[in-house]
This record gives C-alpha cells, structure tokens and sequence, in this order.
C-alpha cells in the first residue's frame, strides 16, 4: 500500500497514524471487475480507534475559527451514512441520508445524474433540510465526482447551502474536484486515481 498516497490531513494525527489507518483501507483490484481497484473501509471501520481518529479529523474540518460550521451532515448512501453519521453526533448535529432513487417513502427531492453506462438518482426526504442550513456532504470516495455534484445540487435544490464536501480519500487524476468547483472540497487521504468504485 505504497501506492502514491498522500496523507494530506488526517487533521493533525501525525504521518505514522495517517499511513496506520492508510493501511486500513484494502485495495481490491480487478472487484467488482477490471480495471477497477475497489477501496475498501470495512478494517478501519471494524477498528473502534482508527474509525474514531477519522471522525474527528472530519470534525476539525469542522470547528474553529478557520473550520465549516454545519448545521447538519448529509451522507451519501452507502458508505457516507457510516462516517457521516458518527460525525453528526460528534459534532451535536442532525444527519441527513442522500438514498438512492426508490428507498424513500414520498415526498422526496430527486436529482438524477449521468454515469459511465446509464443514469441514476439520489434523492432526500423532503423538508429534512430547512433553508439556509448549512451542510457538510460526506462521502468516503472521491472519484470523478458525479454522484458528490448531483448530491451538492439536491441540498441546494432542497435550501439548504453546501458549505463543503468531505471525502476520507480523493483519487487523483479522475476529475471529481474539478466536477466540483465552485464547492469546497476536504479530503482525509489522497491515492493514485486509478479506476474504483
């Protein structure tokens, strides 16, 4: 797992924790087929202290003077409900699911996006968000950036102001902060972009 990572924050954890929980996250290649490299958080989930180390390197994207002050989480299904949830609650705040098109009772917000091969839809429970609130969207990839652009327009379309998207690592080179522009993006670890899921 020397890949090319880039500890970028882990927020003040120092370079031996960050490449500790690094080694936590499996790549898988070829899963669920090739070329993609999948990245798999299940160890540093299962992992009581990495998991917590991670959550509050979220939250000090959050607090202090130079942090995003948020109103309410929004995680992204699936992965970013398991590290959007504990950081809503580490900071006293709500938390929102972004679900996949048809998992929610009506009435929903629904933004459809494009994919590689096809289309699909997040959408959020309406009135959960009030105007003006503002909302850390939280995923644990970014990649190209397609489902955190259609989940940043939602919470907007929704009233609520994005006031940054939050990934536990970026990979390079596939377009996903450039797809975001206009959004601030914070990221825990970089690594090499090769294809993933």
């Amino acid at each position: 797992m020397t890949d090319d990572i880039s500890l970028v924050a882990l927020r003040g954890l120092g370079p031996q924790r960050a490449t500790e929980i690094r080694s936590l996250i499996r790549d898988v290649p070829g899963y669920p087929h090739e070329p993609i490299v999948f990245r798999d958080i299940t160890p540093l989930l299962a992992d009581g202290p990495a998991l917590a180390d991670v959550v509050e390197a979220f939250a000090r994207l959050c607090e202090g003077d130079d942090g995003h002050g948020v109103d309410v989480v929004a995680g992204m299904e699936a992965r970013g409900f398991l590290l959007g949830a504990p950081l809503a609650m580490r900071l006293g705040v709500g938390f929102v699911p972004l679900r996949k098109a048809g998992k929610l009772p009506p009435p929903v917000d629904r933004v459809s996006y494009d994919l590689e091969y096809g289309s699909a839809a997040l959408e959020l429970r309406s009135g959960t968000i009030r105007a003006g609130a503002r909302v850390l969207v939280v995923d644990d990839v970014l990649a190209t950036g397609g489902t955190a652009a259609a989940a940043v327009e939602l919470v907007e379309r929704c009233g609520g102001h994005v006031v940054a998207a939050a990934f536990l690592m970026e990979l390079d080179g596939l377009g996903g902060r450039a797809r975001l522009a206009g959004t601030a993006v914070e990221t825990l670890l970089r690594v090499g972009g090769r294809p993933t899921s």
